[in-house]
């Protein structure tokens, strides 16, 4: 009897326990494998990712047909959390006005959707408004000019561009502020139609962020093949700090899903953090870190991971009966306030 009395009683516990577990697994925050299924991943063969072709040291096609720069090192990282090796990565070119809607070439000319943009995309309220869902900070930089050297212009603010006639990437609010500061603004697609113009004598200025500007001013990192996009009669350029305030926080652009979203943010909080840092510095290190002596008056971009908001930190599940505050994926994010939003609209080139 007392046998029997014993046996019932490890029965119960055994069915408790396994009640507790697939209740956690249900209430509690999903592991990364769940994750992985939400998004779509889960037998997914290729990752496509929007990037830049034209930004040397950010996001360049190079002869022979692959991509180098900080922001491919950083696809690629992402990319490996999610479960593709390099192999399985597709970086499809991609122009600014085509990032919110993560609409990208292939090279046969047709417009496919991209699974992320990782494309030196600054995250502002406005963009968040119009519906594009951001991962958290990736990089943190902030608006700059360059001239030619061989020129008199050097601006110190944006007033000095008064009747200048400054290029700058036609869907950034740098264009708002050029126009506000009295400058003949000249919107373009590519930020390599603005370079070229400046070697031609075109226009007398270029505005953007200072970690793409900062490729142009300093030479190709040694070993880097000839870039695709060739631009005729290069000069010396001076790059200016004109003081401007505020940061250009660049995100990826993770689509509407929830779940991938909170991947890419598990991705790039642990490269913060945990074991893939040291990826992270030694990216910047050879794109950023070297161009900084090329560029004397001003930082190319702050040398450590940006932090991210609260909203943006991600934790999973990696035991049935572990429970950690995830939040909720399926709760839109809180809109930020009209003034605050006036603000970082006032404050941020939207590159």
């Amino acid at each position: 009897m007392r046998r029997l009395r014993l046996a019932a009683l490890i029965l119960l516990l055994v069915v408790a326990v396994v009640a507790i577990v697939r209740a956690v697994s249900v209430a509690g925050p999903p592991s990364r494998a769940q994750l992985r299924e939400q998004a779509g991943l889960t037998g997914k063969q290729e990752l496509l990712i929007g990037v830049k072709d034209d930004q040397p040291r950010v996001s360049q096609l190079l002869e022979g047909g692959t991509f180098a720069g900080f922001d491919i090192e950083i696809a690629y990282l992402i990319a490996e959390d999610l479960g593709f090796e390099a192999a399985r990565v597709k970086f499809l070119p991609i122009e600014s006005e085509d990032r919110a809607r993560r609409q990208a070439r292939t090279p046969d000319g047709r417009f496919v959707t991209v699974d992320l943009v990782v494309a030196s995309y600054s995250i502002t309220a406005k963009r968040r408004e119009q519906g594009v869902i951001f991962s958290a900070p990736y990089l943190q930089t902030e608006q700059s000019v360059v001239t030619l050297k061989s020129g008199g212009l050097r601006p110190t603010t944006f007033a000095d561009l008064a009747g200048k006639k400054v290029c700058t990437l036609a869907t950034s609010t740098a264009e708002q502020n050029l126009t506000a500061a009295g400058a003949q603004a000249h919107g373009r697609n590519r930020i390599s139609q603005c370079i070229q113009e400046l070697y031609d004598g075109e226009i007398d200025a270029v505005t953007t962020d200072a970690a793409i500007l900062a490729g142009f001013v300093a030479p190709p990192p040694v070993g880097d093949l000839p870039p695709m996009t060739k631009l005729t009669n290069p000069k010396p350029l001076h790059h200016a700090d004109i003081g401007a305030d505020g940061d250009e926080l660049w995100g990826v652009n993770t689509g509407p899903d929830p779940a991938m979203r909170d991947l890419v943010n598990l991705s790039l909080e642990e490269a913060r953090t945990g074991r893939n840092g040291k990826r992270w510095q030694a990216a910047f290190d050879k794109y950023f870190g070297h161009a900084q002596q090329y560029n004397v008056d001003q930082q190319v971009a702050v040398d450590r991971q940006p932090p991210p908001a609260p909203s943006d930190k991600v934790e999973v599940r990696r035991w049935p009966w572990e429970r950690f505050a995830l939040p909720d994926p399926n709760r839109p994010r809180p809109a930020p306030s009209p003034g605050a939003a006036r603000v970082r609209a006032r404050r941020n080139s939207g590159c």
